[in-house]
């Protein structure tokens, strides 16, 4: 397979899936690596050295081409040009590269398109909820590929290949710009995954200079039944790494999330924190708590250094669009005022 950007060096660490005392427990995923690739003078990082193994065989746009993903090899023939996409990833992913799916797969906390994907995602018919897909309606659209991931529709594999040339990644979240690059090389658009990525890096920078100091950030999730403190392990957990911005102990760990009950909510405490609710607010514990003592007693909040965000950007966007939006999130809450 080739090395699609020059220079690739891993250092692998090995990570546990670990519980924590005192009423809070750890999610994750399997553990990651951490890869640099460099290429035409710039620098990212990505999150998933098993992840980074991915990817086409082919010279950039050339096809036909195999390509190696989470559950085997696929052969395109051509490049694809009716896409169904069973995550809101894979969507940020193809829109990103100027590429309208002609299906989507929808999440719990949506009721259609990501509202920061609206303007670009006209017409894309659902296909069903990421849990819940409806194969029926994917076959309908004729789709000459499918986009997915492992971890959400393994059992599915072979069905969905049977309509379709299937690539999937092994997760989600954390592991986004593999995952971008991964998509890159299934629709022949290496070059510009590639570009857009070294784009998304010197933005991250930008914004890392105009932060006043270094900031630790907490992020606070509601989620029905839970409350996650989200660590290393996560998408926006990788942006505040690329940019820089160092976190809370407790956040500061290779998982996904830190859980948390409501009378353990100044676990939440940071210099700056951002929260939000996966669904509508009454359906979790945000209002609550952020209408709490507890809450209102934290030193951050005292301060008025805390801001709702956008969950379908900072958590569900998975994509190299929402982690534009992120940074330019950041920028507004954490430059210079006026």
């Amino acid at each position: 397979m080739k090395i699609r950007l020059g220079v690739v060096v891993v250092a692998t660490a090995l990570l546990a899936l670990t519980g924590c005392g005192g009423g809070e427990t750890k999610s994750s995923d399997s553990g990651p690596g951490d890869t640099e690739v460099a290429t035409g003078g710039r620098l990212f990082k990505t999150a998933d050295a098993e992840t980074a193994k991915l990817g086409s065989d082919a010279e950039p746009g050339v096809f036909p081409r195999t390509v190696k993903h989470a559950l085997g090899e696929t052969k395109l023939e051509k490049k694809p040009e009716r896409i169904v996409v069973l995550d809101s990833g894979e969507l940020d992913d193809v829109l990103a590269l100027g590429i309208t799916p002609v299906g989507m797969a929808t999440t719990a906390g949506q009721s259609g398109v990501p509202s920061y994907l609206a303007d670009k995602a006209q017409g894309i018919k659902t296909v069903g909820g990421i849990s819940e897909l409806n194969l029926e309606a994917i076959a309908a659209l004729k789709p000459d590929l499918i986009l997915g991931s492992k971890l959400r529709a393994n059992d599915l594999y072979d069905k969905l290949s049977a309509i379709a040339p299937t690539v999937f990644s092994i997760r989600p979240g954390f592991p986004w710009k593999e995952n971008f690059l991964l998509v890159g090389d299934a629709v022949g658009e290496e070059t510009k995954a590639t570009q857009l990525l070294n784009d998304y890096q010197k933005r991250a920078d930008e914004v890392k200079a105009k932060v006043d100091g270094s900031p630790t950030i907490s992020l606070v999730r509601f989620r029905p039944g839970e409350i996650r403190l989200y660590g290393n392990l996560s998408f926006i957990g990788v942006i505040l790494k690329d940019v820089g911005l160092p976190r809370p102990k407790i956040q500061d760990v290779q998982d996904l999330a830190v859980e948390v009950s409501q009378e353990n909510i100044g676990k939440a405490d940071g210099d700056w924190i951002f929260y939000s609710s996966y669904g509508k607010p009454d359906t979790t514990a945000e209002n609550t708590v952020v209408n709490g003592n507890l809450w209102k007693a934290l030193p951050a909040v005292k301060a008025g250094h805390v801001a709702r965000v956008d969950d379908e950007v900072w958590f569900l966007g998975l994509g190299p669009l929402g982690a534009q939006g992120v940074l330019s999130d950041l920028e507004k809450l954490l430059g210079p005022k006026g």
